[in-house]
């Protein structure tokens, strides 16, 4: 929120809970009420707004980020179903209301392996966004409807929705846990030793929102090199044998690539793990 408040977007949020970023006020609004959605699309962002006598100005983009955000948090079936049906009210609300650009979150986990039972393998290097997606899980699995929803509605009504599959979130002070995964590389296979900045996530939503024309889309959301010391095809030949390559990759390229972004929307990396971890090239 703040990478796009600082770029200059006029921003509304839409949340159960309030948002710490100065200048963008919170409309508490419920995703699995659909009139809450239309209502929320359709309403003034401040107070300021009441003084153009012309009523709330259209909306031009909607991002929707809003989840039960894993598994262990609420009961299976509610994840699933507040994922689901709030992905459907937010969508439906914005095509219905003339809005045509929309991004939303989808999630590594759909790859199948971050929330699987126990210790499941990659059908292939790297994971890209054609990639076979089952995941076992009911989070994983609210992710893959919602792109579908996603695909359904841009379909119809003739929008862009852009589904971003976003990895492990890593915030500015967290790059303290990465020794730590360096030092236990398995720890992080069901990440598929990838992980997003937080910041670079941001300028990845800039991108999409500026992006138009492609109808439904889906994008890994990640960084660029693998969270391991090792180049990524020795570390994957020792690590995981018996996991085919697809394709050639890059020297630290991340199992689970990004390159889509890169070559689509013009991502390019700002946060490398290497330049703020002390001793990462060693």
């Amino acid at each position: 929120m703040k990478y796009l408040a600082d770029k200059g977007y006029d921003i509304l949020n839409v949340d159960l809970t309030p948002l710490d970023q100065p200048g963008v006020n919170t409309l508490f609004a419920d995703i699995t009420d659909s009139g809450q959605m239309f209502n929320a699309l359709s309403s003034h962002f401040a107070f300021k707004d009441f003084e153009s006598g012309k009523g709330p100005a259209p909306i031009d983009a909607v991002v929707h980020f809003a989840a039960v955000p894993r598994v262990l948090i609420k009961p299976d079936n509610e994840t699933f179903q507040i994922n689901t049906i709030g992905t459907y009210n937010v969508i439906e609300a914005a095509v219905k209301l003339g809005i045509k650009k929309i991004i939303i979150a989808s999630s590594e986990t759909t790859y199948g392996v971050c929330f699987a039972e126990g210790d499941k393998d990659f059908h292939h290097f790297p994971l890209e966004e054609d990639y076979d997606v089952d995941p076992m899980d009911s989070y994983g699995l609210s992710k893959l409807v919602n792109e579908n929803t996603a695909r359904a509605f841009a379909t119809r009504y003739a929008a862009d929705i852009y589904a971003l599959r976003i990895g492990n979130v890593i915030e500015p002070h967290e790059y303290n846990l990465f020794p730590a995964f360096l030092a236990k590389p398995m720890s992080r296979k069901r990440n598929a030793w990838s992980y997003i900045d937080a910041r670079d996530l941001g300028q990845i939503v800039d991108l999409a929102i500026r992006k138009n024309g492609l109808g439904f889309q889906v994008f890994n959301a990640v960084n660029d090199t693998i969270t391991a010391l090792l180049p990524t095809r020795e570390f994957l030949q020792k690590y995981c044998p018996n996991t085919p390559l697809r394709r050639d990759l890059g020297e630290f390229e991340a199992p689970l690539s990004n390159r889509k972004i890169r070559e689509v929307l013009g991502f390019t990396e700002n946060f490398n793990w290497r330049d703020l971890v002390p001793d990462s090239n060693t």
